[in-house]
């Protein structure tokens, strides 16, 4: 079969195949939302709540004493992650703080999907039950849902205030809301840091940027203020125990990032000097591509966020973004046009990859390499195309209505 053949078949049977695939994630739903929220209210195994519990022993012995050394060993976090934490984990007993968090996932995961819906150009209802629910069925959503992880409230804060902020329709007050959504992100500084760089320059104003990173210092200085250190010390202590926590958890459960491969080879050392390489070079691109379209570079932004730094299979939810990017492109895309062709085609290979059964990971070798390369080969492949196809786009595309609609008297 020629790459013609190929292109007329799929142009003919389009609506079949994205019918079939929204069928599939709407099967695989219940599963993984029933496994995901059994492990974190019902302390289900395997390791029930994990990461939300270690979240609530740091978040109850920060404040308003200095953290016991035995604590201090795990807070990877920085000073600040616990005061944004704090309204979800300092105040309840650990079975609320557990409902809680399940509330807060239900939310986000639920506006994400909307936000997305309202990004991706999707008209059919098979189209939009596809984009819909993607994020729901998506094995990393369990996991994350499961452990008691931070990524989907971050994604969704993340995109919620990139769209809001470079939706030029909005008067500053939607300014502030979404520099304060992107701050709150902050709380996972691994996954929401490579993301500042669109805060930066894609906008072509500094002001939100400047007013995360007040809101950040402030939020770091009220951290501090409750321990007994200084400032510098506070931040080298908590360096130290990021740095370790690297070192034991990269080998244990992380994969398919940069500290994982170097640990691997026995060059730890230069975790450090090559995560900030990464991201000084993701900075550039941005810088260079920042007229390009928000979803090619929130798609790039994803794939590199996932890479430079230690990461586990909940963080894995990433790949929403590219996915939507692909999917977008698809549908700015004439039937004859190859660029299409080939988003479709990786598209279709992203809706494998998320639906892969990861427990294939905790498999002895060969089968545990085998879904580290299909994910691998898929992410690569999907981010040269990206890449490209940022470079070749000039001008952000946009859906003609905003986010938030203005009620001043005009049209929505």
């Amino acid at each position: 079969m020629t790459v013609s053949d190929l292109q007329r078949w799929c142009i003919a049977h389009r609506i079949r195949i994205i019918q079939c695939a929204a069928v599939v994630l709407i099967l695989a739903t219940p599963h993984r939302l029933v496994v995901g929220f059994s492990r974190l209210l019902l302390d289900r195994p395997p390791v029930p709540a994990i990461d939300l519990k270690l979240r609530y022993i740091e978040v109850q012995t920060w404040f308003p004493k200095e953290i016991p050394q035995e604590t201090m060993r795990r807070g990877a976090y920085p000073p600040a992650s616990y005061v944004i934490l704090w309204p979800f984990l300092g105040w309840l007993t650990l079975t609320s703080a557990q409902w809680l968090w399940a509330v807060l996932m239900i939310v986000t995961l639920g506006w994400l999907a909307y936000v997305l819906l309202h990004e991706s150009y999707a008209e059919t209802l098979w189209e939009r039950l596809f984009v819909g629910v993607l994020p729901f069925a998506m094995y990393a959503t369990s996991v994350a849902i499961g452990n008691g992880q931070l990524v989907i409230p971050v994604l969704s804060a993340l995109v919620t205030g990139l769209v809001l902020l470079l939706d030029k329709r909005q008067g500053w007050p939607t300014d502030v809301f979404a520099g304060v959504l992107i701050l709150l992100a902050l709380v996972s500084p691994t996954i929401a840091a490579p993301f500042f760089w669109l805060v930066l320059f894609v906008p072509r104003t500094f002001w939100p940027a400047a007013l995360i990173a007040l809101g950040y210092g402030a939020l770091t200085l009220l951290a501090v203020s409750s321990q007994k250190r200084d400032l510098v010390s506070s931040l080298l202590r908590w360096h130290a125990r990021a740095e370790a926590g690297v070192l034991w958890g990269a080998p244990r459960g992380g994969y398919a990032n940069l500290h994982s491969w170097l640990i691997a080879v026995g060059l730890e050392e230069w975790n450090r000097s090559a995560s900030l390489l990464v991201l000084g070079a993701l900075g550039v691109w941005v810088y260079y591509h920042r007229r390009g379209d928000l979803w090619c570079l929130l798609g790039v932004t994803a794939l590199v966020a996932r890479l430079w730094t230690y990461h586990r299979l909940y963080d894995d939810f990433l790949l929403v973004l590219p996915a939507i990017a692909l999917f977008r492109i698809v549908k700015q895309s004439s039937a004859t046009d190859n660029n299409g062709m080939i988003a479709g085609v990786l598209l279709v290979a992203i809706w494998v990859a998320v639906l892969s059964p990861p427990r294939l990971l905790l498999f002895p070798p060969p089968w545990n390499w085998l879904f580290q390369v299909e994910q691998l080969v898929v992410w690569g492949t999907v981010l040269i195309f990206l890449l490209k196809r940022a470079s070749a786009s000039s001008v952000s595309l946009r859906p003609g209505y905003p986010l938030v609609p203005r009620t001043h008297g005009k049209a929505l």
